[in-house]
This record gives structure tokens, sequence and C-alpha cells, in this order.
């Protein structure tokens, strides 16, 4: 139902001196103080770990190629993390919320969805790597060059900004309501699309194209992978070969369901089953838990990245020595 005062082209006149709220989480006046420090914590924590496997790998001068997109992927992680915490603990210390600008709120839109989509691209390029390290051993160096792995991170950075600048522009040139209230700790998509005055499904295409291109393709393609992989580990005869090679595919299955999960159930939806308080929770997952597991489950479940932690360590305390 669009709202009652609604100035058709209000965002595109306007545009220099308009200003977003965002109210975050100023329901929870009572808890704001101790969410504030737990989000803080919980950040401090996830840039601690993407910094120490981004340096590590930096550090190590034979690079695997997953060690190469899990570098990607931790400066993702890290880039990530900066575009949306300091609004998301500002909103927490402003009781009445935190304002933004409108080029500010649409260059965070755009910010968030393209590292969002490299991500998404990026996942694709590891479960590629898996797919050739176990079905193709053989030509594994010669497929996976330092070329190719270069060529690959490129592209997910520049599919995943071309798809964002698309689907930003498209959400931007929709009239706003009046009351620019966004009730999110961010200008994420739907909470933005939720303020547009009209009754139509028409300014959901945009997201619906994106959430195919971002999400949908990009999960087909990583399932095939895996289907290729599991025929593969059946024609092996070695109950202990499978388990070595689906042992080195468990961090990237495990990181793969948490995006896609959380992605899926934000953006893959109609405007009218939008929720406010349901949606911020499932983004309070999506960009501060999952962001935390990663370095854990790759710390923890991957042996070349653990290697080169140690390695890394081991040469710290040599020099602390010396």
């Amino acid at each position: 139902i669009p709202c009652e005062s609604c100035t058709e082209r209000d965002n595109k006149s306007t545009g220099e001196t308009m200003e977003f709220l965002l109210l975050g989480f100023s329901e929870l006046l009572c808890l704001r103080v101790l969410l504030f420090f737990i989000f803080l914590i919980v950040h401090l924590v996830t840039l601690a770990g993407n910094v120490m496997i981004f340096m590590a790998v930096v550090m190590e001068p034979s690079r695997p190629p997953m060690l190469f997109f899990l570098c990607q992927l931790s400066v993702i992680e890290l880039c990530c993390t900066l575009v949306i915490v300091p609004k998301a603990l500002l909103s927490l210390i402003v009781v009445d919320g935190s304002t933004i600008s409108f080029i500010g709120c649409a260059a965070q839109m755009h910010l968030f969805v393209t590292l969002g989509g490299a991500e998404c691209f990026l996942l694709v390029a590891m479960s590629y790597d898996r797919y050739v390290a176990i079905c193709q051993p053989l030509h594994y160096v010669a497929v996976m060059s330092e070329g190719l792995c270069l060529r690959l991170a490129v592209a997910c950075c520049l599919g995943g900004f071309a798809v964002a600048l698309g689907l930003t522009v498209a959400v931007f040139r929709l009239p706003f309501c009046q009351s620019h209230h966004i009730n999110h700790f961010f200008c994420d998509v739907p909470a933005v699309l939720h303020l547009a005055c009209t009754q139509s499904y028409t300014p959901e295409l945009p997201l619906l194209a994106a959430s195919v291109l971002l999400l949908l393709l990009p999960f087909l393609l990583i399932l095939t992978s895996y289907v290729c992989i599991a025929a593969a580990l059946l024609r092996v005869t070695s109950s202990a070969g499978r388990g070595k090679a689906f042992f080195t595919c468990i961090s990237h299955l495990s990181i793969t369901l948490l995006h896609y999960g959380c992605a899926t159930f934000m953006y893959i939806r109609p405007k009218s089953s939008y929720s406010p308080a349901r949606d911020k929770m499932v983004s309070l997952v999506y960009t501060n838990i999952t962001p935390l597991l990663y370095p854990l489950i790759y710390s923890l479940r991957n042996e070349e990245i653990r290697g080169v932690i140690m390695k890394m360590l081991r040469r710290k305390k040599i020099a602390q020595l010396n």
C-alpha cells in the first residue's frame, strides 16, 4: 500500500539534500549498551581473524590457488565489515537512529551488494578449484595457474560491481515516501524498497534479476561442481581416499551453506512478506555471525591455512628471540 504523502520524483529533485533515518535497534533501548559492546567485540574478533589469514597468506611465498581465493575472501569480509559496522554501531549509540544521506545510502548499498556478489562468484571459483583438484588431479597445476586465478579474482569483483550498480541505480530511481525512516541498521535493498511509493511489483524485478545472477546461477554452478566431485569420489575404491578428498571440501561447503542460506532467505521473496524485525535479525546473522565463523571454519578445517598460520607464528617467535 503506498504512503499517503508521496511526491512522485522526491528523490530526484532533492537527491543532494535528502536524508534517510536508520532506525537500527531503537526498539531495544534498554539493551543498546549491551548490544553495542557485543557487536564491537564480534567485529574486532572478525577483523583480527581475517587480518591474520590475509597476512599469513600474503607472507607465504608459494600460495596454492585455494589460499589465493581464501585471501580474497578475507579481503571481501574485511571491506564488508567496514561498510556496515560504523553505521550499525552508531545506530546503537544514537537513541533516535542515525541519519545517512541519499548518496551515502546509495553508496553503502552498492558496496554491500558488490562485496556480496563478489563473494558469491568467488565461492564458484573455489568450487571449480575443488573440482579440478579431485576430478583432474594430474592437470591441477596446469589448469589452476596463477594467471587463471588472477583472472577469476578480477572477474568476481567486476561481476559483483556491475550487478550491484544496475540494482542500486534501479532502486534509487524509484519515488520514495516523504517518511524516509529505514527500519534497519544499514541501507539494505529490501528495507529501502519498502519505502517505494508504488503498488506494482515492477520495482522488485531488478532485485529478482540480481538474485538470479548473484545467487541462483552461482549456486547451480557450485552444485554442478559438487555433483561431478561426488561422481568422481564414488569411483574411488579406497574409503580413506574418499574421506581425505571430501575433507578438503568441508570448509568450502560450510561457508557456501551459510552464505547462500542467509542470502536466499533475505532476497528471494516477495515484498509483501517483508518483516522489519525478522529481516534485521537475519541481516544481523548474515553481516555479523557468518563473517566471524569464516576464519574459524578455515582455521580449524583447512590444513593449508593452519600450516601457513603456524609458520607465520613461528617466524614471529624466531624474530622476537633474535
